[in-house]
């Protein structure tokens, strides 16, 4: 099992919209960056665990707990000229995005935010999200910083 951190702005889909989806599953889609792409097809599997994580916002931060309940497969707002994601040069034989189908599991008892990951760096060292310049959406978490994230969410904030 592999473990990983994926940002949404809140105001556009949250944990809270996730959860109010039907059979809480949704497609993670709209990603348009080749190496998270890449990261959808070589080594994001069915099973594997991810945080949701807020960003844009006024406190950027862990959120929840997800479930990959689908491997990748092709984004199908691709090809649809009125979805915001669409592209023009990805045709369904050769399409360029790929998505994956996430579950909710559960909200956590309180938000990790991105502030109090930064003050324990040393801890984080090797966290994408804390690293200068990271701007991919999606990004793999080792288990010992899953680990320790959700002994954050347990003490008190």
């Amino acid at each position: 099992m592999a473990y990983w951190l994926m940002k949404s702005e809140p105001d556009c889909f949250s944990i809270d919209d996730l959860a109010k989806r039907p059979k809480q599953t949704s497609p993670w889609d709209g990603v348009r960056n080749y190496q998270v792409r890449n990261m959808f097809r070589d080594q994001m599997k069915k099973g594997d665990l991810a945080f949701f994580y807020h960003s844009s916002c006024p406190e950027p931060g862990i959120y929840g707990v997800m479930e990959i309940v689908s491997n990748a497969y092709p984004d199908p707002t691709q090809f649809d000229p009125k979805a915001d994601h669409y592209d023009p040069g990805s045709k369904p034989e050769e399409p360029r995005w790929l998505l994956v189908d996430v579950k909710f599991q559960r909200k956590l008892q309180r938000p990790v935010l991105l502030t109090e990951l930064r003050a324990q760096e040393k801890k984080f060292a090797g966290l994408r999200i804390l690293e200068k310049g990271s701007r991919l959406s999606v990004t793999p978490v080792r288990k010992e910083h899953w680990d320790a994230i959700l002994k954050l969410e347990a003490a008190a904030g």
